[in-house]
């Protein structure tokens, strides 16, 4: 089998070096391009089967452009975005198949499997809150895997479920989702000690996406935990 022709975007930045590395040492792909500030993306697209977005979140309704008009698929990384991106970019999945996750890692989207199995279980007459950790580079606040914690407690339980967050030193990035009730408590909690596993996670929705049909995916429908 031919190896995936991957282009990241946002390569010089933590995670995109982290997916440089990770994809320089997967022998099912191969790195065709690598895209920062300044450089044209639309020199190397038609390189690549898959273009892996990491960049910034002014950049992606861009990227996802460029990916669409040259018919390549696309996984999105970045976070933040507001309504008229997120709508932007979804608009396009009608031509192009797109992932795009909060957070690519293995144990975070089983966290957000286990979180909803939770508040199925012990219903919304339990509290339930979110606190997320990073380190103080991160510019969005909550985290979007924060966001997404909330977003499943809401489609479970009906309400909101209050989100908090904490910046300090180089943490990489800690989740805890609780449940309580009068006597007893419930703790969910991943952490990530390397920006690898959401490299690895990223660059496997890669090589899933180019065999998937035009829509809009995320992490659990490249786990198949759907």
């Amino acid at each position: 089998m031919s190896p995936v022709n991957v282009i990241i975007c946002g390569a010089k930045g933590r995670m995109g070096r982290a997916l440089v590395f990770a994809a320089s040492s997967d022998p099912e792909l191969r790195l065709t391009g690598e895209v920062d500030q300044g450089d044209d993306l639309t020199k190397v697209i038609a390189a690549g089967d898959v273009v892996v977005d990491f960049s910034v979140r002014e950049a992606t309704v861009a990227v996802a452009k460029i990916a669409a008009d040259h018919k390549k698929a696309l996984v999105v990384g970045t976070t933040g975005h507001g309504d008229s991106e997120r709508a932007a970019v979804r608009a396009l999945t009608k031509v192009i198949p797109i992932v795009w996750s909060a957070n690519f890692s293995t144990g975070v989207n089983t966290l957000f499997w286990i979180t909803q199995k939770v508040a199925e279980i012990v219903g919304p007459q339990w509290e339930a809150e979110v606190v997320e950790t990073h380190h103080t580079a991160k510019k969005d606040a909550p985290s979007g895997t924060a966001k997404r914690l909330q977003e499943v407690l809401k489609q479970v339980r009906g309400k909101e479920a209050p989100a908090h967050a904490v910046r300090i030193g180089d943490v990489v990035g800690d989740h805890t989702v609780t449940f309580g009730t009068a006597g007893e408590r419930i703790e969910l909690t991943h952490r990530a000690s390397s920006r690898e596993t959401f490299a690895r996670g990223a660059l496997r929705a890669a090589k899933w996406v180019v065999k998937q049909q035009p829509g809009l995916y995320d992490m659990q429908d490249v786990l198949g935990l759907r």
